[in-house]
């Protein structure tokens, strides 16, 4: 595909627009002075009578201070209307023009009130003059009026999106924090449960440690692994620390916490609530830490339950694919696609993209390749010894 050059010093970038808001501005004023200039000009010599001097000199005057409508609309109104009782006393025939580019920029700039009284004062001027009728300033004064209520409802409509924007982030936000001390308390219990294991392991070797060295030495190398698990799972739990959550210590020490091992019964749970669901696993599944079989569990949990509620299927695919140093989770269904799950189901998606950001891997949700919704994760692993 060819592509135009276009000039970077006229357009805006993002919006698709050829000149900036200040040049469309400057352009506008502009185009004001033309107007009022042309027009008043136009309409005071129509009748082929003698150009005089003073009241071109003061129609150009007057005309060009309408660049400056916009900063000062009602005194530039009270200015037009000065010019053109200054040219009728002349004996000139102002066509009012310029009183009516300044009413119009008094109806699209000031408030209501201003703008009606405005318009009264300013026809009954034009009309004692005999310049104009009533209806050529009442229209462009309805125009102007227009454009300001147009404008206001552009504006309230941004502030209103911009709004709408903050609160789904905030909502976001909230929801990560809340996951992220979910996962604090997890990590707590297995460390906790890790210690457990290390403390009853050294008792235990220190009681057979004369008698049997060999079988104390054996408990103490299961303590040591044990160990290592629990300092890479403090470390996942201080980063979620120090990112501001404070974890909480109320779980019960002695809860088992599920892994892949219990993904089949997880499986069976949601068939008896009607969701059949087809569990493959391709590979041997590895012996991993807690905290990542865990997070590989809940988030395999979260999306059957986002089917559940969601798709309005009654069946689901769950494929594990082990690969080396990694395991790819991919959870499927044929349902009513991506439009009803991503709308209502933010939360669980948050959820699961932040658990398997704390692991360092990735999750991707979005519209299958044969319908419905799909949620893959890939979760970087490291086999526990």
């Amino acid at each position: 595909m060819t592509r135009l050059a276009v000039p970077r010093m006229l357009t805006t970038p993002g919006d698709g627009r050829w000149l900036s808001p200040r040049a469309e501005r400057v352009l506008a004023d502009l185009l004001g002075v033309v107007v009022g200039v042309v027009g008043e000009l136009s309409l005071l010599y129509n009748d082929e009578s003698t150009a005089r001097p003073v009241p071109v000199i003061l129609t150009v005057a007057v005309g060009a201070a309408l660049f400056w409508r916009r900063q000062h609309p009602m005194v530039l109104l009270a200015a037009t209307l000065a010019a053109t009782g200054t040219l009728f006393a002349l004996d000139a025939s102002p066509g009012g023009v310029l009183v009516c580019v300044a009413l119009f920029t008094v109806a699209e700039r000031c408030r209501t009130r201003v703008a009606v009284f405005a318009l009264i004062g300013a026809t009954a001027v034009l009309v004692a003059l005999s310049v104009t009728s009533v209806p050529p300033p009442v229209a462009v004064w309805a125009a102007g009026a227009a454009l300001r209520s147009r404008r206001l409802h552009h504006a309230d409509l941004r502030a209103r999106t911009i709004a709408a924007q903050v609160e789904r982030e905030q909502r976001a936000a909230l929801t990560a924090h809340e996951e992220r001390a979910q996962i604090a308390r997890e990590l707590h219990d297995i460390v906790a449960h890790s210690v457990t294991v290390m403390l009853v392991g050294v008792r235990g070797a220190r009681d057979v440690l004369s008698t049997e060295p060999e079988a104390a030495a054996s408990v103490l190398a299961q303590v040591e692994s044990s160990g290592e698990q629990s300092i890479v799972q403090l470390r996942r739990l201080l980063t979620i620390l120090r990112s501001g959550e404070a974890a909480a210590s109320g779980a019960a020490l002695h809860r088992p916490l599920p892994g892949l091992a219990e993904l089949p019964e997880l499986v069976a749970s949601f068939g008896a609530v009607g969701l059949t669901v087809d569990l493959e696993i391709d590979g041997e599944s590895p012996a991993l830490d807690e905290g990542v079989g865990l997070s590989v569990f809940r988030i395999v949990e979260e999306a059957l339950t986002n089917v559940l509620r969601h798709a309005k299927t009654d069946h689901a695919r769950v494929r594990l694919r082990t690969r080396r140093g990694r395991i790819d989770v991919e959870v499927s269904d044929r349902g009513v696609g991506p439009v009803a799950q991503s709308s209502c189901a933010g939360h669980g998606l948050v959820g699961m993209r932040e658990r398997a950001r704390l692991l360092g891997g990735t999750l991707e949700a979005a519209a299958g390749p044969e319908g419905g919704f799909r949620v893959v994760a890939v979760v970087p692993v490291r086999v526990a010894p």
